[in-house]
């Protein structure tokens, strides 16, 4: 079988943006804490681009915090979605690679879960032409826990039958992988986090992902139910605990 193209995957989530934005994980607390830290000033007051926002989870949690929050989303149906979720916070279409946006405009430019969808000699330059004297640029990724059991276990039977290598796809998290050119100085933090949730609400999520929504749907249907069985052998209430690592790496400007 023919591996998916890079540009298929990224447009697959525009048909499934409900299902992403109903089961798709949130983010910690402690990871906004961590790029205050890194970036040495608050979110609250600040200027920040949510770039790739998708359904808008992390942007919603960012204009909680007290940013002044703007959203950039090139895909139709995931911005569709973030207007009916979040009528109050500005989006505009776009993507990392051309942003929209003019120079020197931002205090922080953030990219969740997104960043592996640009193409870094042209997205660096721009976040450094977008971002303010001191900026920082953002990029984080939730990231399964592979040292608890089960998801290792979940993560190998995902490989084996989707042939792609799921430790591998997490070690490509660094900086010299989302900055080969070596333009910024990126610091990198884990914060690791949990949620409990119904094993449906996993499946879900799983199924949200890009090597699923570019398969068939038989053939993910019959891999989810296996995986079901798997899980509620292992789980028999019902209930899973997803654990995450979520990868942040930040630069200044």
């Amino acid at each position: 079988m023919t591996a998916p193209s890079h540009t298929a995957r990224a447009h697959s989530f525009n048909a499934a943006a409900a299902q992403y934005a109903a089961n798709r994980p949130s983010y910690p607390p402690a990871l906004f804490d961590a790029i205050e830290d890194l970036a040495g000033r608050p979110l609250a007051g600040s200027r920040v681009v949510d770039v790739g926002a998708g359904t808008g989870i992390a942007t919603a949690l960012l204009h909680t915090r007290g940013a002044d929050v703007i959203a950039v989303e090139p895909g139709d149906g995931m911005a569709a979605q973030f207007r009916r979720t979040h009528p109050d916070i500005p989006i505009v279409r776009g993507n990392g690679n051309t942003l929209p946006l003019a120079t020197a405009s931002a205090d922080f430019l953030t990219y969740a879960q997104a960043w592996h969808w640009t193409d870094p000699n042209l997205a660096i330059p721009e976040a450094v032409r977008v971002l303010r004297p001191g900026g920082a640029l953002a990029l984080w990724w939730n990231t399964d826990a592979l040292d608890v059991p089960w998801l290792a276990e979940a993560a190998e039977r995902i490989g084996r039958h989707f042939e792609v290598n799921i430790y591998e796809e997490k070690r490509n998290v660094n900086a010299r992988a989302c900055d080969p050119a070596e333009r910024l100085h990126f610091t990198r933090r884990e914060v690791r986090w949990s949620r409990r949730i119904p094993v449906d609400t996993h499946l879900a999520n799983i199924a949200s992902h890009s090597t699923f929504l570019v398969r068939g749907e038989e053939e993910n249907a019959a891999f989810l139910t296996e995986e079901r069985a798997h899980l509620m052998r292992a789980f028999p209430d019902g209930i899973v605990e997803e654990v995450y690592d979520v990868i942040l790496l930040l630069a200044t400007t």
